[in-house]
């Protein structure tokens, strides 16, 4: 009924899927969420739908779990969009939509502007372990390091 497969975030098991979450992205602050645009592709719903499933309440913020309903993560203000846990969502076809076989797998986002600086930090502290492991004696701590510098003689 639906060939392409569920991607989400946490699950290593590889099945058989029957709804599409391709076009997932990891987003890096929380833990990949995904938007009610994501889901409703995924689900294959109109987004009218996919809002009636959804566990909201105007007078409360952050509503109980409920497991007939899709579970969104938690918000601090009203005006946040409703964000789901890719797991949440599998779920939910699962339980209540009756899917059969939903299979959760992760898309890595595309590299971000901190992640890139990051990755340039880190190759460089690389360089500096390579440096001082090539200079054959490496300290333990700074302290050990400086009393090492003041034995020698000045230049």
């Amino acid at each position: 009924m639906f060939p392409r497969p569920v991607e989400s975030v946490a699950s290593s098991v590889q099945q058989p899927a029957e709804i599409s979450m391709d076009s997932i992205q990891a987003n890096q602050q929380a833990e990949a969420l995904v938007g009610i645009d994501d889901v409703q592709k995924s689900l294959n719903r109109s987004r009218a739908s996919v809002y009636r499933y959804t566990n909201t309440d105007p007078r409360n913020l952050n509503p109980p779990f409920n497991p007939r309903k899709l579970n969104p993560e938690y918000r601090s203000d009203q005006k946040d969009p409703l964000m789901f846990h890719p797991n949440e969502v599998a779920r939910f076809a699962k339980d209540v939509l009756r899917i059969k076989e939903v299979t959760v797998e992760v898309l890595n986002s595309p590299s971000t502007a901190t992640q890139q600086i990051l990755g340039s930090i880190l190759e460089e502290l690389r360089l500096i372990r390579t440096h001082l492991e090539g200079r054959g004696q490496v300290p333990s701590d700074l302290n050990s390091a400086r009393l090492d510098q003041q034995d020698r003689p000045a230049a």
